[in-house]
């Protein structure tokens, strides 16, 4: 096989693996399966024997050591599946190639452009090739481009045994955009010591900083009458929930805050007269400004229910993600030769945080410290999303050269 990285990527990303919040089931769509099976075949073909499909969803292969004496088995992950944010049926491809600078209208949706006021690496991008949509879908980037790299890395890697390596196995995930994305994983069936998600932005990138990540759910009852003889006593619940959003401090929302600033995002909504029920995420780099914004927003809440004395609420908090960096700081190996391998691929190394969370994330709390890696894309989640093929280049070789690395050092 002589796929290129961008074949493999055009290939995935028309494939629609969108997952669901809503569904209890593991994986929450099937049709991320889908994607799966083709991912196995393909492993198959490059010659990884064991590559197969778990029973919850996830595709697993080994790349076996090439050496005879014992090196870290590290583990490389991506996500198959797309966020709910915007669809990802019926995706369309576009490759902009030799990209000249300038904003890139999207063929299918005159509105939607993608702008380089907003995209300020696109000024990096002279020269290259740029894939984008045709502005009705999302792209997929996130994270088939790490899906991509993985794969054609390993290929790489099987196609080359003289590149000396120790044991690599490979773990994509379903569920990732949904926060499930590690759940059902066997971390010492898995076998790795430690690993790296390729789900990343910017090339050069590397994370080893996350949000600390909780979820609140908030259920009202309100006090139902027939509104012609309401007076003085119907409390709405939906009114009651309106009024909550409303109290929001503007200035700890998503739309303003940046760096290590955490953050209070209302992200739904549902109710009648008699009940409604909302969900928040909370986002801080700290687990004492983590508990701070759920104080701050538990308060909110009591004080706009003393002002409907028949109703009552519940306030839950559910635990989603932690800081990675606090295991990783135990463990400086991992993003030290994550820094020499992007250094030798080409680039120059930029260390930070990521204001989000990854399966890697999940996983350093599971006993499998994980930073993260750059997977080329951008704009996620938006049908202004893209991608350079230069940039997931990039990608496959800072793997390989990571392959390099762990086994020199051993």
């Amino acid at each position: 096989m002589t796929d290129t990285v961008t074949d493999r990527f055009l290939r995935y990303v028309v494939i629609d693996t969108q997952s669901d919040p809503q569904s209890p089931a593991q994986p929450s769509t099937e049709k991320q399966k889908n994607l799966g099976h083709v991912l196995v075949a393909e492993l198959l073909a490059i010659g990884l024997s064991d590559a197969h499909m778990d029973e919850h969803g996830y595709v697993h292969a080994t790349i076996p050591s090439n050496v005879d004496r014992p090196v870290p088995v590290i583990c490389f992950c991506s996500h198959m599946d797309t966020a709910p944010d915007f669809t990802g049926t019926n995706v369309k491809p576009r490759i902009l190639q030799n990209y000249g600078g300038g904003d890139i209208q999207l063929t299918g949706d005159p509105q939607q452009v993608i702008r380089v006021s907003d995209n300020p690496v696109l000024l990096d991008q002279i020269g290259n090739d740029i894939i984008t949509t045709d502005g009705t879908t999302l792209l997929g980037a996130d994270d088939k481009a790490g899906l991509a790299e993985i794969i054609t890395a390993a290929q790489f890697l099987v196609d080359n045994p003289d590149i000396r390596h120790g044991t690599i196995k490979l773990l994509l995930t379903v569920d990732e955009e949904i926060g499930r994305g590690v759940d059902k994983v066997d971390v010492a069936k898995l076998g790795a010591r430690f690993a790296y998600t390729v789900d990343g932005e910017t090339a050069g990138h590397i994370e080893d900083e996350s949000f600390s990540a909780d979820g609140v759910d908030i259920t009202i009852s309100g006090v139902a009458i027939h509104p012609g003889f309401a007076k003085d006593k119907m409390e709405n619940a939906i009114k009651i929930a309106g009024a909550i959003i409303d109290r929001l401090p503007r200035d700890i929302a998503p739309e303003t805050t940046e760096g290590k600033e955490g953050f209070i995002h209302p992200t739904g909504v549902t109710g009648s007269m008699e009940k409604a029920a909302l969900s928040f995420i909370i986002r801080d780099f700290t687990e004492d400004g983590l508990a701070a914004k759920e104080a701050m927003l538990e308060a909110l809440v009591k004080e706009v229910m003393a002002g409907y004395p028949g109703s009552s609420h519940t306030f839950t908090v559910r635990q989603q993600y932690r800081n990675m960096k606090s295991v990783l700081d135990r463990h400086p190996e991992i993003v030290d030769n994550a820094v020499e391998a992007v250094r030798r691929a080409g680039m120059v190394p930029v260390r930070g945080s990521i204001r989000g969370g990854t399966d890697g994330s999940r996983l350093s709390f599971m006993g499998l410290p994980c930073a993260n890696i750059f997977a080329g894309g951008h704009a996620f989640h938006s049908p202004l999303e893209w991608v350079s093929r230069q940039d997931m280049e990039r990608a496959v070789k800072t793997l390989v050269e990571l392959a390099k690395i762990w086994e020199e050092r051993a």
